[in-house]
């Protein structure tokens, strides 16, 4: 159980001893500073501990928002501070340090020590309260304005209000989220978890897949009502885990991975569902997942990219976003015309229900490979004209998002010197340009593509001898992306082994999941995999080349290729899978919940 320290006794009529009590902290009251010393040398020091002023005055929400975060390793309100086991020694320092000059008076104890530890190095995270009140009055006219400022101001609502995300989607804003944050709060007071509610919406999108997989239109109708209640249970964890504050390390897998999971199995009834009307659309099923995984990796290295950016060009799109964001329509317009997921989900939904799998996947290629054309060309554009450096920080985010494994690091290490200008965009360019029109234009099985493939890994290793600093170079782990699930795609589908298709797509949805996963541990801060995993996997460029060379040995024996995707796609599954768990399970997993893209 947390423990709160009241730093002196309780103002009369106060109800702050019975405010911290319903926030689950034991409460015990010091008589001054000497004392406070004391009693936090009495709480374990695994434990979170909470100095509040007696004279606090504010909402119970600022103190849960203050006292309560899992996320920090201290926080602090006026008046409130707290601070978990990796703080505690810090507190410890600065509250001796109070206490050597207790005869200096000071008006807030709890907010003088967290200056204190912000001089010490301890980041301690101050939220934004908005219009609720956290004071610390002097006198009782001040009080009195105090309580007044606190009851004008309804504490539930901006809690619940503060539950939806400030930037969502227009479907999201307006069709889900006015009724799924009461949904939320209704989960709250009966002691849901997020988790619960993330693996009810994985459960539900499920059940929608299998309804999809009848391919009778009363399962179309059934698959998309199900898999918009399966998107409202995905806004609902979100706003639960804000509204409780109940953030979680096993969270932050859930939710980082369900939403992927839930929308490529939908594809795969989809498909499943068509091929029992005599329809094949594995292909586009699996254009569809190569498509946006691709896309998805391009926010997300561009982000990584220039998450510490402070050029001219960072302030220059940051001004014109500013003032674009001041034209509503253009808000609307420019978050809907990226086609986030709750946009994309409801147009799947709609058109599941009232026309056929191919119309779904060709409106799904179609409105996302335009947005990912506007939004691309966009940060091509800002990256030209960046006058900002790199960080080292990311660039190895960098390296570690393009999945080379040990064959590209080996062609690396050999042609790598020292001091040479970062041409890795234009080397991922040759790798990706040669192998796919290699791919496309030999048939299925020739071994001019294994050569290709040879180059593919060759180049690719060039593209990370240097370190990723270019302007550009945040393009090279999207390119090595399409390069690899391309050429499973193209290769599955020009081959005549039966179901050769299906396997493709259970592969890519594997290697997917490996790059998922390593983006979501990079945004953690706890780096990429561990090194023997992507040696384990092969890398993408060790991907790459044994399909090409498993389709030149296989080709002509009746299902031998897709037997071969298929103990490959099981192989990697079950690797990364294990690794997976083991990671976001353990205690050095980040205690974070992923807000993931733009609902």
């Amino acid at each position: 159980m947390s423990t709160a320290i009241l730093t002196g006794p309780p103002a009369p009529g106060s109800s702050l001893d019975g405010d911290l009590r319903s926030l689950g902290f034991d409460v015990r009251i010091a008589s001054g500073t000497e004392e406070t010393g004391a009693l936090l040398a009495d709480v374990p020091a695994g434990e979170r501990v909470a100095l509040v002023d007696p004279r606090f005055v504010g909402h119970l929400h600022a103190l849960r928002l203050a006292l309560t975060d899992p996320r920090f390793p201290a926080a602090a309100v006026p008046g409130a501070l707290t601070a978990q086991a990796e703080a505690r020694p810090a507190l410890t320092r600065a509250l001796d340090g109070a206490s050597a000059t207790a005869g200096t008076p000071v008006a807030d104890l709890p907010g003088a020590l967290a200056d204190t530890l912000d001089a010490d190095g301890v980041a301690v995270h101050r939220p934004q309260l908005g219009t609720l009140v956290a004071t610390v009055p002097t006198d009782a006219e001040a009080r009195h304005a105090a309580r007044a400022a606190v009851e004008a101001v309804d504490d539930e609502a901006v809690r619940l209000r503060s539950a939806v995300k400030a930037h969502d989607g227009f479907f999201t804003t307006f069709f889900i989220s006015p009724y799924s944050r009461h949904i939320a709060r209704w989960c709250a007071r009966r002691g849901l978890t997020p988790n619960q509610v993330t693996t009810a919406s994985l459960l539900t999108a499920l059940v929608a897949a299998g309804c999809a997989a009848t391919g009778e239109r009363a399962g179309y109708v059934a698959a998309g009502v199900l898999l918009l209640v399966s998107f409202v249970l995905d806004c609902t964890d979100g706003q639960l885990a804000r509204y409780a504050l109940k953030y979680s390390t096993m969270g932050a897998w859930l939710d980082a991975t369900f939403d992927r999971a839930k929308e490529y199995a939908f594809y795969a009834g989809l498909a499943l569902g068509a091929a029992r009307n005599g329809d094949d659309v594995w292909a586009l099923a699996l254009g569809a997942m190569v498509l946006m995984t691709c896309r998805h990796v391009v926010d997300f290295s561009f982000n990584e990219a220039n998450a510490e950016s402070t050029g001219a060009a960072a302030k220059t799109s940051l001004a014109l976003s500013s003032k674009l964001d001041g034209v509503g329509w253009t808000v609307w317009a420019r978050r809907m015309i990226i086609l986030p997921i709750g946009e994309r989900w409801a147009m799947i939904a709609v058109l599941t229900a009232v026309t056929s799998p191919r119309i779904v996947f060709w409106a799904l290629i179609a409105g996302c490979a335009f947005g990912a054309c506007y939004t691309t060309a966009g940060r091509v554009l800002r990256s030209l004209t960046r006058k900002g450096k790199r960080s080292d920080r990311a660039a190895r985010a960098l390296f570690d998002l393009t999945d080379s494994g040990p064959l590209a690091r080996l062609a690396a290490r050999l042609f790598r010197r020292p001091g040479d200008r970062s041409l890795g965009v234009a080397f991922a360019a040759i790798a990706t340009a040669g192998l796919l029109s290699a791919v496309l234009a030999w048939p299925f099985g020739d071994r001019q593509i294994v050569i290709a493939a040879v180059g593919y890994t060759v180049f690719a290793g060039l593209a990370v001898a240097q370190p990723l600093k270019g302007a550009l170079d945040w393009l090279v782990p999207p390119l090595f992306r399409a390069a690899e699930y391309t050429t499973v795609l193209v290769l599955a589908a020009r081959s005549d082994s039966p179901g050769a298709l299906p396997a493709a797509f259970g592969l890519v949805a594997a290697v997917a999941y490996h790059h998922y996963d390593t983006v979501y541990r990079i945004r953690g801060g706890t780096g990429a995999p561990p090194a023997w995993l992507v040696r384990v996997t092969g890398g993408h460029e060790g991907r790459t080349l044994l399909v090409t060379v498993l389709a030149a040995l296989l080709a002509g024996r009746g299902d031998d290729f897709t037997l071969a995707l298929t103990v490959l796609a099981v192989a990697v599954a079950l690797v990364v899978l294990v690794e997976s768990v083991r990671f976001w399970v353990s205690a050095g997993a980040p205690a974070v919940h992923d807000e993931g893209e733009t609902a």
